[in-house]
């Protein structure tokens, strides 16, 4: 069970920012026994895994942060996050008996060096519903901010996925709180975008009405 939760736990991180609990299972593979990884995911602590991710978390930071470019960023991380979800997802659930997560099948898979596809999907579709909403909302912010709330959403995003990273590797069973309230927020954001686009275009309509009674009046005269 607190891999399972390990591997959701990172696969919701995942969906913010790809490259934090990557870097971090990795890390922690390598220089502790905290996450003993399955024979499949092992080259997540290959020291060149490492720097790659680390060069690569630091141009994501960077882009992330920039009005308009925070948009483009989000489109290629469009397939980059839910990857992300599926392999963080993936090297959690290897550190158990993956037959108590998908059966013996699975099991013989993971013994033999293979990996177990269930978990892997699961956490692709975890991320990709995370990075839609965030992908979805940060235009909507950028409009309403004049471009002024990029970066400071872009650090909260950041610091919730590793503190939720960080929790899911050393204390999983506080998962269970922590994603229904990463949900919640998720929820709350979509509504509000929904919204804020219908109020846009109430007042819209209401400002092009006014425009249509002066030129009735100007074509009457």
């Amino acid at each position: 069970m607190f891999a399972t939760l390990t591997g959701l736990g990172l696969a919701s991180a995942a969906g913010l920012n790809a490259y934090v609990p990557l870097l971090l299972v990795g890390l922690i593979a390598r220089f502790t026994e905290v996450i003993p990884l399955g024979p499949a995911w092992t080259w997540l602590e290959h020291p060149v895994t490492l720097v790659s991710l680390t060069v690569l978390l630091v141009v994501e930071f960077a882009a992330d942060k920039v009005p308009a470019l925070d948009s483009v960023n989000d489109v290629v991380q469009t397939v980059i996050r839910p990857t992300s979800g599926g392999i963080t997802f993936g090297a959690g659930a290897s550190t158990m008996e993956l037959s108590e997560i998908t059966g013996e099948a699975s099991a013989a898979a993971g013994a033999a060096g293979g990996v177990d596809w269930g978990p892997v999907i699961a956490g692709v579709l975890i991320a990709l519903a995370f990075h839609l909403v965030k992908a979805l909302s940060r235009p909507v912010l950028n409009a309403m901010s004049v471009g002024v709330a990029a970066p400071v959403v872009s650090v909260v995003e950041d610091v919730v996925s590793f503190l939720t990273s960080l929790l899911a590797i050393l204390l999983p069973v506080l998962i269970l709180v922590v994603f229904p309230l990463m949900v919640v927020a998720g929820v709350w954001t979509v509504r509000r975008r929904r919204r804020l686009r219908e109020e846009r275009r109430a007042a819209g309509r209401g400002g092009a009405a006014p425009a249509r009674s002066g030129d009735d009046l100007g074509g009457s005269a």
